[in-house]
């Protein structure tokens, strides 16, 4: 299908609506399928952080009560 301006190819015939809400949908679930393990990842990884460091500092905590 061919468009004479912009503005017939942003319509669409009528159905611009639907076929834009249909590629924006899309794309933020595509965009989200990406992010969401990324995120996830650090977050973890700054859990494991967090919980090695209380570890540690526990584990100094009871060193020195020994003493």
């Amino acid at each position: 299908m061919q468009f004479s301006t912009f503005s017939e190819f942003i319509n669409m015939g009528g159905h611009g609506l639907y076929v834009w809400l249909a590629y924006g949908i899309a794309l933020a679930i595509i965009t989200a399928n990406i992010l969401m393990p990324i995120l996830a990842r650090k977050a973890l990884i700054n859990n494991l952080v967090r919980r090695a460091r209380r570890e540690k500092h526990q584990a100094s905590r009871q060193e020195s009560q020994k003493l």
